[in-house]
């Protein structure tokens, strides 16, 4: 009873620690303001900060030594200092600076964060542009916008239209946990019998090897299977990332995905001989893999051309394909059909390797 609930309460907290851990969105950032000058212009400057999103005004400092302490204790994360003379120098056409000090603790968060702050200086300094032109020849604000800004970028993005990392994140998280718990799940069962020698009784019995190997694999993943159902249903109603393929379909690659890495567990056990090594070497082999070369973090694509080589030996890589693919682009068999053919003849693989160790493990 403890194994069956561990089965399913395991998966559905990895998916919960996960989801609301590992978010990649750069949101209400920290910060906090210096500002020597003082004025309309100033202010405003600073207000395009408050009202946004992405920052969290924690007020105005006094000086550098405040603003040190405040970043020494993660008080603050980024630190908006506005010198005297900032409003005098717009008016008289003058560039003017200001300096942001961004933490760079993280580097990921320092660089979308100084992207924010990019953006939000650029469309400030248009303003100011379009202001000026405005007054010298009199034409109105918006003539005066266009002329200052001929070139006007719009961006558009597909598929994840908010740019929301939770709607990515949710598919390739079904991905970790089902690349993970099914093999731990199996490997970690048998090795149990084995460490209680009931496992002998199987193979002093005239069951088939096929048999064998069916009766061994069928329970854990139809635990699996509907670990997965309690996964997509997360994904969907807790996380809201939206899905928009073939529900047969990604159900149908599951099945497949779920029953090659039940096979890995399967071999994991056959080389284990206890339950500890049966542990360690499932979460060599199946979290680092899934974390690290299956597209979950960074595209395959971008990595080495040696690490590439790497993931195209694990099953995670062609189902994190297939999960993107039907959560976020609606696409079908007619894309998705190589890395279903893979999942396929990994399973065949693994049951042709799972028949090969039997027959050793059986005439030892």
């Amino acid at each position: 009873p403890v194994f069956v609930a561990l089965s399913f309460l395991v998966p559905t907290m990895l998916m919960l620690v996960f989801g609301y851990g590992l978010t990649l969105d750069v949101e209400n950032l920290s910060f906090g303001v210096i500002d020597r000058d003082r004025t309309p212009a100033s202010r405003e400057y600073t207000a395009l900060y408050t009202h946004s999103r992405y920052f969290d005004y924690k007020g105005h400092l006094e000086g550098e030594r405040q603003l040190d302490r405040l970043f020494e204790r993660g008080a603050i994360r980024m630190a908006l200092v506005i010198p005297r003379g900032f409003e005098k120098g717009i008016k008289r056409g003058r560039p003017v600076k200001a300096q942001v000090i961004i933490d760079g603790t993280f580097p990921f968060r320092a660089q979308t964060a100084k992207s924010y702050v990019a953006a939000i200086t650029a469309g400030f300094a248009g303003e100011l542009g379009a202001r000026l032109l405005a007054r010298s020849t009199g034409a109105s604000g918006e003539r005066a916008r266009l002329a200052s800004a001929p070139l006007r970028l719009q961006v558009r993005y597909l598929y994840n239209q908010r740019i929301k990392s939770i709607w990515s994140m949710a598919p390739s998280l079904i991905m970790f946990v089902l690349m993970v718990v099914p093999p731990l799940l199996t490997s970690i069962g048998i090795v149990r019998e084995k460490e209680t020698g009931s496992i002998y009784n199987i193979y002093a019995s005239p069951v088939t090897k096929g048999e064998y190997l069916l009766g061994k694999l069928a329970p854990y993943a139809l635990i699996s299977f509907l670990n997965f159902l309690i996964l997509w249903a997360l994904a969907l109603f807790l996380f809201r990332a939206p899905f928009k393929g073939d529900p047969w379909l990604f159900a149908g690659a599951s099945v497949i995905y779920i029953m090659a890495t039940t096979g890995l567990g399967l071999i994991i056990s056959m080389a284990a001989r206890t339950q500890i090594a049966a542990l360690i070497i499932t979460v060599i082999v199946t979290m680092l893999p899934a974390i690290l070369y299956s597209g979950m973090f960074v595209p395959v694509s971008s990595l080495g051309k040696e690490v590439q080589v790497e993931a195209h030996l694990f099953p995670s890589m062609y189902y994190n394909r297939i999960a993107l693919g039907c959560f976020l682009k609606a696409v079908g068999v007619d894309v998705l059909w190589k890395d279903l053919a893979v999942l396929v003849g990994y399973c065949a693989g693994l049951f042709t390797l799972g028949f090969a160790f039997l027959s050793k493990r059986t005439s030892g």
